[in-house]
């Protein structure tokens, strides 16, 4: 059994794009034994994460179990859907999630942002704690060592460069993917709901319920106007907070692809990518926030770099987003 491995090693970092498709279809296959969920939202916690990684490919824990207890919060607490396929035994993670529900006497209606920040770090510890020792070396097992290499004492993971390439590159479809048969697992074993509305669910579990924190970030540093169209944005009403790349591609929140658009400017865009040079200034914008010292913009910050945006972009258009969108004159 993997899933108790301590540390485990890339066994192959010489790879085709065919020899990695084999794996992940392998992983998405009935040949795939599934008890629990957890492989399916470590995928998700990973491409959440990829451009988040350090210039080694190597990912903080903490960066990706925040993701993780993201995700599950979510499903868990505010869908409140079982993730194991035993109908008298919650899995690990789902424990630790309802006894720290129950304790702080939390709603079922309050997404995982909506948590005080104290309490967000206080249940991420306690999940990395569980996740460490169930998933880690549970998905190193189903992927052949191949997707990463990591050191549970060390806290170490390192993804495989042509994965991690091969990731970038095609996250799109993975992301529908892993969705897709996570919603077919939970929709199994949560028999009220049909595919479609389960799918729904999986694919906005990532998703804030306010994007207000960053709104206010932009506001006291002087973004005051539409990024794409320069109109002056008076009061949050006015102001939306779009996702420079389309969250339905990201599908997470980096202040680095956030800025501030005006109703119809945002309305126009929709899931569409915006012209090269909106992306020059995207990047000119971001060395002067990235210059702060005030500590909640430097951790947004802390694995930004310019080419990692670039590369974002011209993935994009690579998955088929519509690009060359300029607002209506």
């Amino acid at each position: 059994m993997t899933w108790n491995l301590k540390i485990g090693e890339i066994k192959e970092t010489y790879l085709t794009e065919q020899q990695i498709w084999q794996i992940f279809n392998t992983f998405f296959s009935p040949k795939s034994k599934n008890t629990m969920t957890y492989k399916f939202g470590l995928i998700k916690s990973l491409i959440e994460n990829l451009y988040n990684v350090n210039e080694n490919l190597e990912l903080n824990y903490y960066q990706l179990f925040e993701s993780f207890t993201k995700i599950y919060w979510n499903l868990v607490v505010h869908h409140q859907l079982r993730q194991s396929n035993s109908s008298s035994m919650n899995s690990g993670i789902e424990k630790v999630l309802v006894n720290f529900q129950k304790e702080r006497e939390i709603p079922n209606d309050f997404r995982f942002d909506k948590l005080p920040y104290a309490l967000q770090l206080e249940l991420v510890q306690q999940v990395k704690k569980v996740g460490k020792k169930y998933v880690i070396g549970a998905l190193y097992g189903d992927s052949r060592g191949v997707i990463y290499e990591f050191d549970l004492k060390k806290e170490y993971m390192k993804m495989n460069e042509p994965v991690y390439k091969f990731m970038l590159k095609y996250q799109k479809v993975l992301t529908y993917l892993t969705n897709y048969h996570l919603a077919l697992f939970l929709e199994k074993y949560n028999r009220a709901e049909n595919t479609v509305q389960m799918l729904m669910k999986v694919e906005n579990v990532s998703k804030r319920s306010s994007l207000d924190l960053f709104y206010n970030m932009l506001i006291s540093f002087g973004q005051k106007t539409c990024f794409y169209c320069g109109k002056t944005l008076d009061g949050r009403t006015i102001a939306h907070v779009d996702h420079f790349i389309p969250w339905s591609f990201v599908q997470t929140d980096q202040l680095w692809n956030l800025v501030l658009a005006c109703r119809s400017c945002n309305v126009s865009k929709r899931d569409r990518i915006a012209k090269e040079i909106f992306l020059d200034s995207l990047i000119e914008r971001n060395e002067q926030l990235a210059s702060s010292k005030e500590a909640i913009i430097m951790k947004e910050f802390k694995f930004y770099q310019s080419e990692k945006l670039q590369n974002l972009y011209y993935y994009s258009i690579v998955n088929g987003f519509e690009h060359q969108w300029s607002p209506n004159k």
